[in-house]
C-alpha cells in the first residue's frame, strides 16, 4: 500500500497536478482505488485539491490534486549547508552562533532563578522538537536532549553542537558543555547531554 502511494506521489511530482482518473490510468488501478489512496495521501497532508476541471458536456466535475509545499521537495539541506560553511569560514564561531541564536531561539527573557531559566529553555527547545529535559545531578543540573533536530546534518557540521551550548549558556545563564553526543540510553534511544562546565 505504500509502494502504491509512493507512486502517486511520484507521479505529482513529475506531472504536478493530476486527476484520480489520470492516475489509475498511469498505475494500473481503478478510479476507486485512486480515488481512496488519495484520499488517505489528503489526510496526511501530503497532497491537496487545488482545483476543478469542468467537463465538455454532461458529468461531474473533475477534482485535480497536487503536492502539498510539505511533500515538495526543496534545496533547504543545501541552502543550510551552503550558510553553515560560511558561518565557519569566520573567525570566531562561537561569537557567529551567538548571533544566531535569538534568530532561532527567540530572544524572550528567561524565567527568573535558575531553575527558572532552565524551565523556560526546555519548554523553548520542546517547541523546537529537541524531547528536552533537565536532571539534578551532583554537579549542577544536565540539560538532555531526547531528540537532536539536526542529526541529518550532524555529521557533516558537529559544530552544530556548539550552536546548541552557546544557546543553553545565553539561555541558563551558566557556561554549559557538552558530555554526550548521540549516544545510546539503556533503552536503545539517542541522546546528548549538556552540563554545567
Amino acid at each position: 500500500m505504500e509502494n502504491t502511494r509512493t507512486q502517486i506521489l511520484d507521479y505529482l511530482r513529475a506531472h504536478q497536478i493530476a486527476s484520480a482518473k489520470e492516475i489509475s490510468r498511469a498505475l494500473p488501478m481503478t478510479p476507486a482505488n485512486a480515488r481512496h489512496h488519495l484520499s488517505a495521501l489528503e489526510e496526511q497532508n501530503l497532497i491537496e485539491a487545488v482545483g476543478v476541471r469542468t467537463p465538455r458536456g454532461r458529468g461531474r466535475p473533475t477534482i485535480l490534486y497536487a503536492l502539498t509545499y510539505e511533500a515538495m521537495d526543496h534545496n533547504i539541506g543545501l541552502l543550510v549547508d551552503a550558510l553553515l560553511k560560511i558561518l565557519k569560514e569566520g573567525s570566531d564561531l562561537d561569537n557567529q552562533f551567538g548571533r544566531l541564536v535569538p534568530h532561532l531561539f527567540g530572544s524572550d527573557p528567561p524565567g527568573p532563578g535558575l531553575i527558572g531559566r532552565l524551565n523556560h529553555t526546555i519548554r523553548r527547545l520542546n517547541e523546537m522538537s529537541y524531547q528536552a529535559r533537565w536532571e539534578a545531578s551532583p554537579e549542577g543540573p544536565r540539560v538532555i536532549f531526547g531528540h537532536c533536530p539536526y542529526a541529518a546534518i550532524l555529521a557533516e557540521n558537529p559544530e552544530l553542537c556548539r550552536m546548541d551550548a552557546v544557546f543553553l549558556t545565553a539561555r541558563i545563564g551558566q557556561s554549559m558543555k557538552q558530555i554526550a553526543r548521540l549516544e545510546r540510553s539503556p533503552q536503545g534511544l539517542s541522546h546528548c547531554i549538556f552540563a554545567m562546565r
